[in-house]
């Protein structure tokens, strides 16, 4: 019997105050082309934090928090690497779907969505027509959504294998 199971999974970063530090704005493996960048120990990529939360949720194992903050600690901190100990842990699943929903008021998402899909797709070993992500400016009605920072949300769908 195919047993389906779906994870959820949130992030959020602050954008650093100080537009002068030297740290690329990465959103889903992919560097957006911005003099903005994101506040985290790692490189901060909400999008593959969300999802590793979201598989995480499946499988009962925690990797951001603890694995990945030793990680950091160590001076690992691309956002693949702790998606990757995620992914090791489905085990008897495999990814269907995925669903994302980014909050922020920048940069633009839209021109960047194919290219994020892209890398997603590649990342969790699933194609391009399984990625799905849309995006809100959040119309100033929280932090985020007065441009404070990016907000992300990701639902993942497995089947049993």
């Amino acid at each position: 019997m195919v047993k389906i199971k779906t994870g959820l999974g949130l992030d959020s970063h602050r954008f650093h105050e100080d537009q002068s530090v030297d740290k690329p704005l990465l959103l889903g493996g992919v560097n957006f082309d911005s003099a903005l960048s994101l506040e985290g120990n790692s490189d901060a990529d909400v999008v593959l934090h969300a999802i590793a939360d979201a598989i995480s949720s499946i499988t009962g194992n925690t990797i951001i928090g603890g694995k990945a903050d030793e990680l950091c600690q160590q001076g690992i901190t691309d956002s693949r690497e702790y998606l990757k100990l995620a992914l090791a842990d489905l085990e008897e699943h495999t990814i269907s779907h995925i669903a994302i929903a980014l909050e922020c008021q920048q940069p633009k998402i839209d021109p960047m969505v194919e290219p994020m899909r892209n890398s997603i797709a590649e990342l969790l070993g699933i194609t391009f027509s399984d990625v799905g992500i849309t995006a809100t400016s959040g119309e100033a009605l929280t932090d985020v959504g007065r441009g404070l920072g990016i907000h992300c949300t990701v639902i993942v769908t497995v089947v049993s294998k």
